[in-house]
């Protein structure tokens, strides 16, 4: 299989790098995420303005690309520059309305595209932990439209996002797959209530609370009860970008580290002249190419059309970047020494922002179960 990048994506790569190191430094984004909104307005618009949004999805759909390898160029890019734009949300909540929505909600995906509006999901719960299937909001069906009941947790970007995709079950046990649908909520439906806080590692999430959210028939996106599926794919798109974005993070982290060993003198010396450091930064070197090497095969397989071969790509991806990325963040940190603590120096919100990723849509220990309840029954 032939994993060189297309012209138009390497074109896209370097736009976005170039981008990302002229207009978006480190005291830039840091302003942005300690900001009352937790990312630029301005700059959310200029990525659509780039295209970057529009690569994450299909010319079908009013985009420019959607592939694996587009989600991950564009996302090893922001990684780079730690950007806290809801970026990754778009993505998720426009694959759902892609693949699930009427004419009239996928003009919401044009407004995405564009940069017009923001989107948030609304899926995980307290105490929901990372199965997907594990859904306690309620949706009931009246005469007119839906009822919505329950709360959400930890909604990215949620405090100022235009339109929420949520998850409710109107059948079912709180863990089946089956009865869980979807729904299309406007910020300022009455009976939302949002409650916006900081993140550790910059930008902000909410919880949402709904207590009689009514919803016309149209919020409905898909079928009644079949959501999972829908959600299963959208999220996958989400950890492969989750991914990307790590890769990004940690070749800025090896950089700066290389850069401390080369420049840091002990003893009259430079430290990178210690074979005990050569020996820890070669083995975060080794690791990190192991990640991108999953990253580019999850990559590979995200259209797949058989769902256990697609997922175990995906859980192999993710588990393998959770455990690469808390060490490339120790190690870095340790080789810097006690600067690579400081909040003034970038390596430690990059080494903040690997360990977070981790805990993004599934950690290392739940990927690595699902990679093995999806291997095929012999």
């Amino acid at each position: 299989m032939n994993f060189e990048h297309t012209e138009d994506r390497r074109m896209l790569s370097d736009m976005l790098r170039r981008f990302v190191a002229e207009q978006y430094d480190f005291a830039t984004r840091d302003r942005h995420a300690r900001s009352e909104r937790g990312y630029s307005i301005e700059l959310w618009r200029r990525y659509a303005e780039l295209g970057a949004i529009g690569a994450l999805f299909a010319e079908a759909d009013g985009g420019l690309g959607g592939t694996g390898f587009d989600i991950s160029v564009v996302f090893e890019a922001l990684g780079r520059g730690l950007a806290v734009e809801p970026v990754l949300d778009a993505l998720m909540v426009g694959s759902a309305i892609a693949a699930a929505g009427t004419p009239a909600q996928r003009e919401t995906l044009d407004g995405l595209i564009a940069g017009a509006l923001t989107a948030s999901l609304a899926h995980a719960e307290p105490g929901s932990g990372y199965e997907l299937s594990q859904v306690g909001a309620r949706a009931e069906w009246r005469p007119g439209g839906w009822v919505l009941n329950g709360a959400k947790a930890v909604v990215t970007a949620g405090e100022h996002a235009d339109l929420f995709l949520v998850s409710a079950r109107n059948a079912g046990a709180p863990d089946d797959e089956a009865g869980i649908s979807l729904f299309l909520v406007g910020a300022n439906t009455p009976g939302l209530t949002v409650r916006g806080y900081g993140l550790i590692d910059g930008g902000r999430a909410a919880e949402l609370e709904f207590d009689g959210l009514a919803l016309p028939p149209e919020a409905l996106l898909g079928e009644a009860g079949a959501g999972y599926p829908v959600l299963e794919r959208a999220i996958g798109r989400g950890v492969l970008a989750l991914c990307a974005e790590a890769v990004g993070a940690m070749d800025c982290a090896r950089d700066a580290t290389l850069e401390y060993l080369r420049t840091r003198r002990q003893f009259g010396v430079p430290i990178g002249s210690f074979q005990a450091l050569q020996h820890r930064m070669a083995d975060v070197l080794l690791e990190i190419e192991q990640a991108r090497s999953a990253v580019i095969n999850a990559a590979a397989a995200l259209d797949h059309p058989d769902r256990a071969t697609r997922e175990r790509a995906l859980s192999a991806a993710k588990y393998t970047i959770g455990r690469t990325g808390t060490l490339v963040a120790e190690e870095s940190i340790q080789l810097h020494g006690g600067i690579g603590m400081t909040w003034e120096l970038p390596l430690a919100h990059y080494a903040k922002r690997l360990v977070m990723i981790d805990h993004q849509l599934g950690d290392e220990s739940h990927h690595l179960a699902r990679f093995i309840a999806l291997a095929p029954q012999e």
